[in-house]
């Protein structure tokens, strides 16, 4: 839950800069004054506003496609970045070690996801939890080992 709330944080605070930069627009290109009994939209009609437009729906764009980049790379329990990504597979031994993928884990050991390389069937990434605390099970390797 805690995942999807920063989800819907993010999103928010996005769009609460869109409308403020919505704002700004509007309030530096003023509405022209009425001819023939009506007032025309500036957008269509005058070409600063309409690039100005053009460039605050890239910005929007680009803002919401960073926003669930971000997401989708953060760990679901603790919200932190993942790392150590390690190479999985091989394209020329795809029939032995499985198809090219990225493993990202994250550091304090809640899981790892599965990144592959080239997603023909849609199937993206594979969040898989750990059930126990990954180093303590390391740890306690290394102790037997002793």
């Amino acid at each position: 839950m805690k995942y999807w709330g920063y989800f819907v944080a993010k999103l928010a605070a996005a769009v609460l800069l869109m409308w403020a930069a919505r704002v700004a627009i509007r309030f530096c290109f003023p509405r022209p004054p009425i001819f023939l009994g009506q007032r025309l939209e500036p957008f269509m009609h005058d070409l600063g506003y309409t690039t100005a437009m053009m460039l605050f729906f890239f910005f929007c764009a680009g803002l919401i496609n960073l926003i669930v980049w971000d997401q989708r790379y953060r760990c679901r329990t603790c919200l932190r970045w993942l790392r150590m990504p390690v190479i999985r597979g091989s394209w020329p031994n795809m029939l032995l070690f499985g198809q090219p993928r990225i493993e990202y884990i994250c550091i304090y050991g809640h899981g790892t996801l599965k990144v592959p390389e080239v997603q023909l069937t849609g199937a993206g990434r594979d969040w898989e939890p750990h059930d126990e605390d990954i180093w303590k099970e390391l740890e306690a390797l290394e102790a037997g080992r002793k």
